[in-house]
């Protein structure tokens, strides 16, 4: 028995009319008997195309506002009869209800609405009832019934009727209901979202777009990126962007994000090997790769300043694999488009999510991302030195980037502009021997310097260690039992040291 399904009747019932002029044309070419309600039932007769009306086929009007339409027997049992099933046939004849092959519907805009700043009431109406159970049913006898749940399938439907006079295959119906519980799925999901106000009570994540990577982490593992990176970035070169890629870009985005003055930094493995604020974004990115240039070899550069000809070109003499920011003047493009994997990116908007989601064992972990910024005000002078006003600037500079470097980290600074950093060691004293022979590695005079810590010392050994380095101001969070023995070595070595009162653990 072929499983290839002749159209002869449809319903059609959608919210927007984009598009629907052409796929009504096309089935009344094929003799399609056409049924719908409402505006969608005008717009169909305004093509000079005869239409019949839900009403008529269910003797019942429209009820409660337009809630209630197409809730009846006998629409549900034209779309959910069982063609084979004999029993199934011979209700539909005894109560005279026609098969339906194809169903055409959308949602009301519910997520749209959301967004909007409509009024709770108008949320609620935004609701889809008919519309929701008719995409499940029509899904659900996919072997008999097509669906087609959203606007941007009508291409497809269309190419579909054209190129096989109007029959499908129980593949093509398998794969326009796969899309309908995608698109019914997301619906609900969204709904129960805004129901439950962010109170974590269930964690529905519903994102509708995917896209095959080259490969995960490791060239063994399978990788996928659900979301809209079009959304938020035009790619104007270079190769398709790779699963590390996307971290390192993440990363990225999330530290330049922190900065208003002109910055430009360099990130490898979602670190920040070389940051550096500056008036001229020229200087601020020789003086961000002088951070560590070897490290910068292959790296993430990103800035929050358009980029132009003469930074392009200083950029151009070393190999990296993305550069990030918010536009290109036309020479900078066509410099930087010297090297053709080399990926370029506009930036469109800062707007990241609120929330972090982790895998953990058999589960899922959630926080909120960290979007804590400390400001001069904040600070709580825990020393007889205070620290001066440019040592302040220098302070908050560090305490950003040590914010998102991964832990145990310690960030050297002077002058605005990244040294050193320890990054992701078992101690804080190894992170910041690691930060002070990188910087002598690439000859950082220290005097001077500040030092940032992502969490409390517990211990004063941390403080001369580094004030034995020539650092002279700390910034911490302070919280340890023993943070007296720290301020006392501070003050006993004329060390200016304040508290910010928040942990920036990040692992």
């Amino acid at each position: 028995m072929s499983t290839n399904k002749k159209i002869r009747s449809a319903l059609v019932s959608v919210f927007n009319k984009e598009k629907l002029e052409s796929i009504v044309s096309k089935l009344n070419e094929f003799g399609v008997r056409l049924y719908s309600t409402g505006g969608t039932k005008d717009f169909i007769e305004k093509q000079g195309i005869e239409v019949t009306s839900v009403e008529s086929l269910t003797d019942y009007p429209s009820i409660l506002g337009g809630r209630v339409k197409t809730l009846h027997p006998k629409v549900f049992g034209g779309i959910l009869s069982r063609r084979e099933n004999n029993d199934d046939r011979s209700q539909l004849d005894q109560y005279g209800i026609p098969e339906i092959d194809l169903v055409i519907v959308d949602l009301y805009p519910f997520e749209v609405t959301l967004t909007s700043g409509a009024s709770e009431q108008e949320i609620i109406e935004k609701i889809d009832i008919g519309g929701i159970s008719l995409i499940r049913a029509a899904a659900k006898n996919y072997k008999d019934v097509l669906v087609v749940s959203s606007r941007d399938q009508y291409d497809q439907l269309l190419e579909l009727l054209t190129n096989a006079n109007g029959e499908t295959t129980i593949e093509q119906r398998k794969l326009f209901a796969k899309e309908a519980f995608n698109i019914s799925s997301h619906y609900d999901s969204t709904i129960f979202n805004h129901f439950d106000g962010g109170a974590g009570s269930a964690l529905k994540l519903s994102v509708q777009q995917s896209k095959e990577l080259r490969y995960g982490e490791n060239p063994h593992q399978e990788g996928l990126f659900f979301g809209r990176f079009e959304s938020m970035f035009d790619q104007l070169w270079g190769r398709e962007i790779s699963y590390n890629n996307l971290l390192d870009i993440d990363a990225a985005v999330s530290l330049i994000g922190d900065f208003d003055k002109t910055t430009f930094a360099v990130l490898k493995h979602n670190n920040a090997c070389g940051v550096a604020s500056r008036e001229n974004l020229t200087q601020a990115w020789k003086d961000a790769l002088a951070g560590d240039p070897v490290s910068a070899f292959g790296g993430i550069l990103v800035t929050n300043r358009e980029i132009d000809a003469t930074t392009a070109d200083e950029m151009n003499k070393i190999f990296f694999e993305v550069s990030i920011a918010p536009g290109y003047d036309d020479d900078a493009i066509e410099i930087l488009k010297q090297k053709k994997n080399r990926i370029l990116l506009v930036q469109k908007h800062r707007k990241l999510q609120v929330k972090s989601i982790r895998t953990v064992l058999n589960g899922f972990i959630q926080q909120d991302r960290d979007t804590k910024l400390e400001m001069a005000e904040e600070l709580r002078v825990v020393t007889k030195e205070s620290p001066s006003d440019a040592q302040v600037n220098d302070l908050l500079f560090a305490n950003k980037l040590v914010k998102h470097t991964k832990s145990n980290a310690i960030v050297l600074a002077k002058g605005e502009q990244l040294l050193a950093s320890g990054v992701g060691q078992t101690s804080r004293i190894d992170a910041l021997k690691q930060a002070i022979e990188k910087a002598r590695g690439f000859e950082f005079d220290l005097e001077g310097a500040v030092m940032a810590s992502d969490a409390f010392f517990p211990f004063a050994d941390s403080v001369e260690i580094a004030n034995k380095a020539g650092i002279i101001a700390v910034i911490q969070p302070g919280g340890s039992k023993r943070d007296q023995e720290s301020i006392d070595y501070c003050d006993a070595h004329n060390m200016s040291m304040v508290f910010t009162g928040f942990r920036h653990f990040k692992h």
